[in-house]
């Protein structure tokens, strides 16, 4: 399996994650679609540091590292964005982000 393979993969996780973040109109199903997005851009890092190491390249660890970065980040964007989701969820009794709309005042 090539490169191009795991690109292909990613674009469609990438396109998924925005069509999520688009169309959807609760808060977890952006929440979702943002994590799909993140784990398109980890296959990316991990398939290009395989490659390049396979290319001779050098045996860094660069791409799995800022895979695990993302990876960390993307855990603790998870724990704070559904703290405020049920914070939102206990003020307006909705989690469509259209009717919080009291910071608009």
């Amino acid at each position: 399996m090539g490169l191009g393979a795991y690109i292909a993969v990613s674009a469609a996780l990438f396109a998924l994650g925005i069509v999520a973040i688009l169309v959807r109109r609760n808060v977890l199903y952006v929440l979702m679609g943002i994590e799909m997005i993140l784990n398109a851009a980890n296959i990316n890092f991990v398939a290009f540091d395989r490659f390049n190491q396979s290319a001779g390249g050098g045996g860094g660890l660069e791409g799995r590292m800022f895979a695990i970065f993302v990876i960390i980040l993307a855990a603790a964007e998870a724990a704070v964005a559904l703290a405020i989701v049920l914070n939102v969820f206990h003020l307006f009794n909705s989690v469509k982000p259209s009717e919080a709309d009291l910071l608009r005042e």
